[in-house]
């Protein structure tokens, strides 16, 4: 969809004066659902069992219960934000209302770090897939080498524009859904109890159920994504909360279900070296290969869509920032033909590759690289959530009217369970996970001050040209 360029706001504003410019409300209840439900269901389901399995076993499926719960309490508090704050941006609109330039600069800019790193995973998903039919594409080589042709493949077609879509949303959210949900339903009658035993891997305080949670949320990463077209959707007031409410429990009831079939139907250290384990279930179901293969390629398709959909994603989130002053103000410029922003897609994909050539260099298979890389994207979504959470406490106390017919006390300990539950999973990623993620945060703060700078620059030369008394002014008249 076409994104107009929005006028950046004063300082004052605090964002709130951003200008919708001819922003098109073309977004309906089911279009808007679909997004919510189309970017959480990519590489993170059809991948994740494998990297559950390796991780904790089937104690995972506890994962995706305490992770559904925590994505509800997140999604009651996008619902309630988007109905009061109707405006394009999301998560860095909301944080930068509450706790101004500098707190809405670092939640777009670790909703930008997620936005690329996690496509680097996507895109090694499709590889995985792919070696249903060509066996050699799961050698860590040729894996990586795919991944990077598939990104720049989908960051061409992202440069060549970007029409409204909608009903191409709908139609491919469909057609990963319903099959996903038969093999998880029928999968359930395939089921051997004695695939649920050992019921974990590790033995610890909590069975490793904390680090599993890390991953599972990876899966419910895009809940927010009716939030942020916001100027674009029908009745925004209505249909965002609504939206982000039936797209997050329809997409929980899935993996969940699903989940315990694939875990009940293959065991655990066959499941920990798939590369395709919706493909190898839908084979334990309908025995042979066909099976198999037709999910390979509604995986493929899948996956094909949801990284075209975080490419556009990568390039509108410095996008935003940067019309607000807060990025740099090449990330603003929007090609007036095509309609779009050419340096936040090139400069994310450049990103991307670096990440996967790095990544190369390490021997492994592609589910551990799958697994390595998920872990940094989700710590940089969980900052935006947290924030965003925190966010909704403050404005209940500030801005009180824009809560009205709110319950405050009941949606406070809401927006409090939200913020622990955002803790508790940052947390379980471990001490190297947390610390890369804080040191790519950290590598934000000389891009703000150094953006604030230039905008000083700017501003002073002007100020020296100013009349400063109204003599001067009569004066130079």
């Amino acid at each position: 969809m076409e994104l107009a360029e929005r006028t950046a706001a004063t300082p004052e504003s605090n964002g709130a004066g951003r200008q919708s410019g001819s922003l098109k409300r073309e977004l309906g209840l089911f279009t808007a659902t679909a997004l919510v439900i189309g970017n959480m269901v990519g590489s993170g389901i059809f991948l994740l069992p494998s990297s559950l399995a390796s991780t904790a076993g089937p104690v995972s499926i506890l994962a995706w219960v305490f992770t559904g719960i925590g994505a509800m309490l997140l999604a009651l508090v996008f619902a309630r934000l988007g109905r009061a704050y109707p405006k394009t941006g999301g998560p860095y609109v909301y944080v930068r209302r509450a706790f101004g330039d500098f707190m809405g600069f670092w939640t777009a800019w670790s909703y930008w770090i997620n936005a690329w790193v996690g496509n680097a995973a996507i895109a090694i998903a499709f590889a995985g897939y792919l070696a249903v039919f060509w066996p050699r594409a799961t050698t860590y080589w040729v894996a990586t080498v795919i991944a990077i042709v598939l990104v720049w493949v989908l960051t061409l077609v992202n440069l060549a524009g970007v029409k409204q879509a909608g009903w191409v949303q709908s139609v491919t959210t469909v057609i990963k859904f319903v099959p996903l949900l038969v093999i998880g339903v029928v999968g359930l009658f395939f089921m051997h109890g004695s695939n649920f035993t050992p019921f974990t891997t590790v033995h610890g305080f909590d069975w490793g159920i904390s680090s599993a949670m890390l991953l599972t949320l990876w899966a419910f990463i895009g809940l927010e994504s009716a939030t942020v077209p916001a100027e674009e959707v029908k009745d925004p007031e209505r249909t965002i909360p609504r939206a982000t409410i039936i797209g997050t429990s329809a997409t929980t009831i899935l993996y969940l279900i699903s989940s315990i079939a694939l875990f009940g139907m293959i065991a655990t250290p066959v499941l920990a070296k798939s590369t395709s384990p919706f493909a190898d279930g839908a084979n334990v179901i309908f025995g042979g290969t066909g099976g198999g293969k037709f999910i390979a390629v509604v995986a493929m398709v899948s996956i094909f869509g949801v990284l075209n959909g975080w490419i556009l994603l990568q390039g509108r989130v410095p996008l935003a920032a940067a019309q607000d002053g807060l990025f740099p103000k090449q990330f603003a410029q929007v090609d007036p033909k095509r309609k779009t922003p050419v340096v936040g897609i090139v400069a994310s994909s450049v990103l991307i590759t670096i990440v996967l050539a790095l990544n190369f260099q390490q021997k492994g298979s592609i589910v551990n690289l799958f697994t390595d890389i998920i872990i940094i994207a989700t710590l940089t979504a969980l900052i935006p959530y947290a924030f965003a959470a925190s966010a909704e406490m403050y404005l209940f106390i500030t801005d009180r009217p824009s809560f009205s017919g709110v319950n405050l006390a009941r949606n406070s300990v809401i927006a409090m369970l939200a913020l622990a539950y955002s803790s508790w999973a940052i947390w379980g990623a471990g001490f190297k996970p947390v610390t890369e993620g804080v040191m790519l945060l950290l590598a934000g703060i000389p891009v703000f001050l150094w953006v604030k700078w230039r905008q000083s620059l700017e501003v002073e030369p002007r100020a020296a040209t100013k009349p400063s008394t109204p003599e001067a002014a009569t004066t130079e008249t």
